[in-house]
């Protein structure tokens, strides 16, 4: 008799956007190549083919506007969430998400995604044990100084064992082995729901970094290696690299 194959639950896709941002206000309605950031980063997610569906969640009436006139599947949600992972508790629980699915927060500010980003994250799942995915490249010595790169140090079992702004680990001797993390993360539906229902750290508090409260609660993180990077807009002088990007993808 043949062995069952592990097979991956059904896996749903959600990008939250929000209208409002302190560097860039309408960030998810800029113009990247004559169509609206949000319009990408939709596309790119569509591309990956272990999610069954791919879901805006928005606070803001001009955004859903929008992406309902381009045929992107859309919600509007509560407008006073404390962030982003609340914003897609809500959608999930609309759209009816099993407890034992996958729901995988992508970012609305990534209009260059790599699908393949999506596939490795959400590879772990097949293993029922796995609770929450994230992913992590390695970085240059001089890129790990900086505070705005967080860092993540990992297991022998390839869990994440800690995150932090700070040089981590810190080398007495020599050069670093650093990784980076890749702010992409995928979420059994009932651990999402438990990490919403926690409220913030102590340690998430301090260093501003949302998962650490899934550490902090014993929840186990899986960290996954790539060589890819991501390419988020951050502000409006962000956009022509990005749009580099996309011709060279052929977008």
């Amino acid at each position: 008799m043949n062995a069952v194959s592990p097979t991956l639950p059904r896996c749903h896709g959600i990008i939250p956007a929000r209208f409002a941002s302190t560097r860039f206000p309408g960030k998810p309605l800029a113009d990247i190549l004559g169509k609206p950031m949000i319009w990408h980063v939709f596309q790119r997610a569509r591309a990956c083919p272990e999610l069954c569906g791919v879901t805006l969640a928005t606070d803001d009436e001009r955004i859903l506007e929008t992406a309902r006139k381009l045929g992107i599947s859309a919600t509007m949600t509560r407008d006073d969430h404390p962030s982003g992972t609340d914003r897609i508790l809500e959608t999930a629980e609309r759209l009816g998400v099993a407890e034992d699915d996958v729901v995988v927060n992508i970012q609305g500010d990534e209009p260059a995604l790599h699908p393949e980003l999506l596939t490795l994250l959400l590879s772990p799942f097949t293993d029922p044990a796995i609770q929450v995915s994230t992913l992590a490249r390695p970085l240059a010595s001089q890129e790990a100084q900086s505070p705005d790169m967080v860092k993540v140090v990992i297991d022998s079992q390839g869990n994440a064992l800690y995150f932090s702004r700070a040089l981590i680990p810190h080398p007495r001797e020599g050069e670093g082995d650093f990784l980076g993390h890749i702010g992409l993360y995928a979420f059994r539906m009932r651990t999402l729901r438990a990490f919403v229902a926690l409220g913030p750290g102590k340690l998430e508090q301090i260093e501003k970094l949302e998962q650490l409260r899934l550490l902090e609660a014993g929840i186990p993180i899986r960290v996954l290696r790539t060589e890819l990077c991501t390419h988020g807009v951050d502000r409006p002088e962000d956009i022509p690299r990005v749009c580099a990007l996309l011709r060279e993808y052929g977008s």
